[in-house]
């Protein structure tokens, strides 16, 4: 019986954020070079695009390219960019045939021409989809993010804007990249590891985080369907005691 049938649809995390890793791996284990992983790695995200969709999840946010990544070899990053501007174009007519909205958080400044392009375009062409918020984290690091925060935040206060004793946390996520989001309740990571590799450090306070074997190309929606049930079996406190939670 598929993990589906378990879901209870009144308890679905709002937002999900997944650390989609193993593409390397699943490639080397096959003899092939990690763009190989790269390329089947898109399927698997059309699949979990597909699969939060389907069950009504409102925000996914998937990292799919760090800062620390642009440190790879030349020609790795070379050839994850062209299949960045590839698939963004190939995906559009996609996503609004089923609704999806694309976002996307990080330093984009730092992307090839073409791409920021391809990606200008793909928001503008999916603005008005009300369905799934597709949240892409591209060149994407929290602590350039929390920096770039504080950064302005600072400009804010020096041209009179915002009095620094008025700073609250509400304050500091509104100027974050993703304070039109809300925080994820669930956080996935694929292939293994136990870490979050400067992913959304502020915003991942109170997420429940899932980690599984499963390398990203092989990641499909029942694995999907796994971590969401298990999510549902956990107690959510937000610090307070299990007692409290149940009155």
């Amino acid at each position: 019986m598929s993990a589906r049938n378990t879901i209870q649809a009144e308890n679905l995390p709002k937002h999900i954020a997944i650390i989609m890793d193993g593409n390397g791996r699943w490639a080397t284990e096959k003899g092939q070079d990690r763009l190989f992983g790269h390329l089947h790695g898109v399927e698997s995200v059309r699949d979990i695009v597909e699969g939060a969709a389907e069950l009504g999840i409102q925000y996914l946010t998937l990292y799919a390219f760090s800062t620390e990544n642009w440190d790879r070899p030349e020609q790795e990053v070379a050839g994850l960019m062209e299949l960045l501007v590839d698939t963004i174009r190939k995906e559009v007519p996609t996503l609004n045939k089923n609704n999806i909205r694309l976002h996307v958080i990080g330093d984009t400044s730092l992307l090839p021409v073409n791409a920021k392009k391809e990606l200008a375009e793909a928001i503008s062409e999916t603005k008005d989809n009300e369905g799934l918020n597709l949240v892409m984290a591209l060149s994407y690091s929290s602590r350039w993010e929390i920096v770039n925060a504080v950064k302005l935040i600072a400009s804010a206060v020096e041209e009179g804007k915002l009095e620094s004793k008025n700073i609250t946390q509400s304050t500091f996520q509104q100027y974050l990249t993703t304070a039109s989001f809300p925080d994820p309740e669930l956080m996935i990571r694929t292939s293994g590891e136990y870490r979050i590799s400067n992913f959304l450090l502020y915003q991942l306070a109170y997420a429940e985080l899932y980690f599984t074997n499963t390398l990203w190309p092989d990641f499909r929606k029942e694995n999907l369907y796994e971590a969401i049930v298990d999510y549902q079996l956990r107690e959510r406190r937000f610090g307070k005691t299990g007692a409290q939670v149940k009155k």
